[in-house]
């Protein structure tokens, strides 16, 4: 691999490619505009007109600039581009977006051409990462270690279901963090027949008796009210857990702010964060898979055995998972498989040329799950439409 991604001071990171155009793509369900997308993708691996250009990523977008640096030629708000995809036997790297300024139902694929394939799969899993680290930004309660409660099943999408995408962004809602209690929900009160926890709390009665008598012996005053319950001893220890719940709450919120993903990694590690979602909830992360393109897959790790782990692939059936052994001699095979491999990379590369014995072959693309069909929603890049290449 060998590809490394140094990002500049704002979080952007820049890398060299040839831009070889674009063309519209049918608003149709997701499984079905992907297969399109890749036919279109094999007709012009050939196309011979192409511009070098500089292309930046980071979180807010992407940025196409001429080979110096010096001209914008178009800029993508991330959460106006919907997927991204590569083949890299063919050092294609490609997007699909809304065009700013074109009809909301209208979507666009930008194909560019790398100067190998490891350079066209470093542009994929750049955007890729990109798609996650807006995800987790907006859904900082689905951070992992962040859950402290199953998350709620979310609701069905309809991307895979035969419908198109601007119908499916008409229909979906973004899930509000839950903060303290839900609104309505009482806290849990003591009993009633609850005993006084030392002598010095004396017998309980009757609240507004000993009100009356305080408001008598003149002990109150200004409609001053003291709980008939309270104790220089009870309020001590509801301090102290007070305190004692506050420190854990910092703490637990400190330590995602001290370690925020960052694009500035090798390929490798790259890679690694998106087939493995880091940083996102292991719940959470199934939950995306399975609205994502057919072939999708996610990559985790068994603490209970080491050395050991899981492929779950996004099939026709559903969600799928296999099992990944680790032969004595250092090798991985996946559960009932006798193909064996020397890294886990090799194994996700040869199932992604080749089926075998899964349902599907794995797949490269990713879908950004942060995409707003809407572009009124929120503000959008500008972009520059008289220096853009001409569509394919």
């Amino acid at each position: 691999m060998g590809e490394t991604a140094a990002a500049e001071e704002d979080g952007t990171v820049t890398r060299s490619a040839e831009y070889v155009g674009s063309f519209p793509v049918d608003d149709c369900c997701l499984d079905d505009q992907i297969q399109l997308l890749h036919r279109q993708l094999q007709f012009l691996k050939t196309c011979p007109r192409r511009r070098s250009v500089s292309l930046k990523f980071s979180i807010k977008g992407v940025k196409m600039y001429d080979e110096d640096e010096m001209t914008l030629l178009m800029a993508h708000a991330l959460r106006r581009i919907s997927l991204s995809t590569t083949c890299p036997s063919d050092e294609q790297f490609a997007f699909v977006s809304h065009n700013p300024g074109s009809l909301d139902t209208q979507l666009y694929c930008h194909l560019f051409k790398a100067r190998h394939a490891r350079a066209a799969q470093f542009l994929n899993v750049l955007l890729c990462r990109c798609f996650q680290l807006l995800y987790l930004q907006k859904n900082p309660e689905e951070a992992e270690g962040q859950s402290a409660s199953p998350l709620p099943t979310p609701a069905p999408s309809l991307l895979n279901q035969g419908f198109p995408l601007s119908v499916s962004a008409l229909v979906s809602f973004r899930r509000a963090p839950m903060l303290g209690l839900l609104s309505g929900e009482k806290p849990p009160s003591q009993h009633s027949d609850e005993q006084p926890s030392s002598p010095e709390e004396g017998p309980t009665s009757s609240p507004i008796l000993v009100r009356k008598k305080a408001i008598r012996n003149k002990v109150l005053r200004s409609g001053a009210y003291r709980s008939f319950t309270y104790t220089s001893h009870k309020q001590r220890s509801m301090e102290n857990q007070l305190n004692l719940s506050q420190g854990k709450r910092r703490e637990s919120q400190a330590v995602p702010r001290g370690r925020s993903p960052s694009l500035a990694e090798t390929e490798e590690a790259l890679a690694e964060a998106v087939w493995c979602c880091a940083g996102i909830s292991s719940a959470s992360s199934s939950s995306l898979l399975e609205d994502d393109v057919l072939g999708s897959f996610l990559l985790s790790s068994q603490a209970t055995a080491p050395g050991c782990g899981s492929l779950t692939v996004r099939c026709p059936s559903g969600l799928v998972t296999y099992k990944i052994n680790k032969t004595s001699k250092g090798k991985y095979l996946l559960q009932n498989c006798h193909k064996e491999f020397d890294t886990i990379a090799a194994l996700v590369e040869h199932y992604h040329e080749f089926m075998g014995e899964l349902e599907c072959p794995l797949s490269y693309a990713r879908v950004n799950h942060c995409y707003e069909w809407d572009e009124n929603i929120g503000k959008a890049l500008t972009f520059s439409t008289s220096k853009v290449p001409v569509n394919v």
